[in-house]
């Protein structure tokens, strides 16, 4: 059982009733429990701008609460001046998948030992519900109210195709293959991205029928089905579809501090040893 006041500052959260940003908090606290780190002294946690981004300042750790967008870059610098230490890094679907998407391509690449959570709720929450990267087509959100016309972004896809080590999906339906999930990709040796699909039912789910927080869940529901059980689908039926579970796990890739400790005493030997 998770001792959750020793993972929290505070007893309280800010979110809205029905938020999955509470849910994805406690499948955090729940791996660090598993994994049993000391979260005071060798863990730090980085977040970005949104409604995931408070959640830094909640957990009982070195925290950051950056700027928008340079979540990423600034949890890179931490690791590679401690690369002893656990860094965690959570954003939001905008903050993660718009205006910082090159530094998470880049860093999918680099492969620093970190773990990169982002909550996907599909909307831009925080400011009231504008579309997100990850809008589906055709669902309605503060300056779309004819329906967003764009095709939105596979973020787990893009950490593929970017290099990521290690990728998984999980939801906010079910939290101990969440908690699971992200225990193993801070198990990683490696970056490590983890997207969950997350319910807002006050900025997305009210513009798109969607009434309560149990709406909004079976509308996730909806969209998802386990890797193994998706790969048997046709063409046809995996439009508008995503795979849950592991997605990526490859071994035998030099993580980025390694990769860097090389090339310093590679300059080291060819000046002299110095």
């Amino acid at each position: 059982m998770t001792e959750y006041a020793k993972y929290l500052r505070k007893n309280e959260t800010p979110w809205c009733p029905g938020c999955g940003n509470g849910i994805v908090m406690k499948a955090l606290c729940d791996a660090m429990n598993s994994l049993a780190w000391d979260m005071k002294n060798d863990v730090c946690v980085v977040s970005g701008i949104g409604c995931s981004g408070r959640m830094s300042s909640l957990m009982e750790a070195y925290t950051l609460h950056s700027l928008h967008g340079r979540a990423l870059p600034m949890a890179e610098a931490i690791a590679r001046v401690h690369p002893n230490k656990h860094v965690i890094v959570i954003s939001g679907d905008g903050d993660g998948g718009s205006i910082g998407r090159s530094a998470f391509m880049q860093e999918c690449n680099e492969n620093v030992d970190m773990t990169y959570i982002i909550v996907n709720n599909f909307t831009y929450a925080l400011t009231k519900g504008q579309s997100s990267p990850t809008t589906p087509v055709g669902t309605k959100a503060y300056m779309c109210p004819y329906g967003v016309y764009v095709r939105p972004f596979n973020l787990c896809e893009l950490a593929i195709a970017s290099g990521a080590t290690f990728v998984a999906r999980g939801t906010t339906l079910d939290v101990l293959p969440l908690s699971k999930m992200i225990e193993a990709g801070c198990k990683h040796h490696g970056f490590s991205f983890i997207e969950v699909f997350s319910g807002c039912p006050e900025n997305f789910g009210r513009k798109n029928g969607l009434r309560t927080s149990n709406d909004t869940r079976s509308w996730i529901d909806s969209l998802v089905f386990p890797k193994a059980k998706f790969d048997e689908l046709s063409d046809e039926e995996k439009q508008g579809k995503y795979p849950t579970g592991i997605l990526k796990r490859e071994h035998g890739v030099i993580e980025g501090n390694d990769a860097y400790a090389i090339h310093v005493e590679e300059a080291r030997r060819l000046n002299g040893g110095e």
